[in-house]
């Protein structure tokens, strides 16, 4: 099992929400697709054809913001980017 493959699952497991890097959402989202843009600060703005939602990260020091994790899961799982069988 990859990196990726760790990552989606401890994001759609929903215990580890507080304990997310940024790096590792911000990974995570490009790996499903999503593009990246830069504010010019430290927000990153992630879209993506066909998703109605944009998704606003930006690091709280390394971390993610726990509500960025749930947005997250609730996107991937809104629109079923990932499946495991």
């Amino acid at each position: 099992m990859g990196k990726f493959d760790k990552l989606i699952l401890k994001l759609l497991s929903g215990s580890a929400d507080s304990n997310f890097s940024f790096d590792d959402l911000r990974l995570i989202l490009l790996n499903l697709g999503f593009t990246e843009k830069t504010t010019g600060g430290s927000h990153r703005i992630f879209y993506k054809e066909n998703i109605v939602e944009i998704v606003n990260i930006q690091p709280d020091g390394s971390k993610a913001k726990s509500y960025q994790a749930k947005q997250v899961r609730g996107i991937v799982l809104k629109y079923k980017l990932v499946s495991y069988e």
